[in-house]
């Protein structure tokens, strides 16, 4: 089972997310599984057509997603996958 890590800013929405342990296969399968711990986030991360919104970005370990339109990169067992909220400004 892969385990689901968040950054502090997505807690700004968020308050009361925890790290989370799921049973998924691809992105798009954990982010369903996150939805059910946490109903509304997936609203948040991605669009109405399922693609990861612009200020969200997920790694699998240490390595940015390379499909953000379809979220198919494949999750191991002992994946650590980190969902976060792109910060900007100056």
């Amino acid at each position: 089972m892969a385990l689901v890590n968040f950054t502090s800013a997505l807690k700004r929405f968020y308050p009361d997310l925890q790290p989370v342990i799921v049973e998924a296969e691809t992105v798009a399968a954990v982010l369903n599984a996150v939805e059910k711990h946490y109903k509304g986030l997936s609203d948040f991360l991605v669009d109405e057509h399922g693609t990861l919104r612009p200020h969200i970005n997920i790694f699998i370990g240490d390595k940015p997603i390379a499909d953000r339109e379809n979220l198919d990169d494949r999750v191991g067992e002992r994946d650590e996958i980190l969902i976060f909220q792109a910060l900007s400004g100056g």
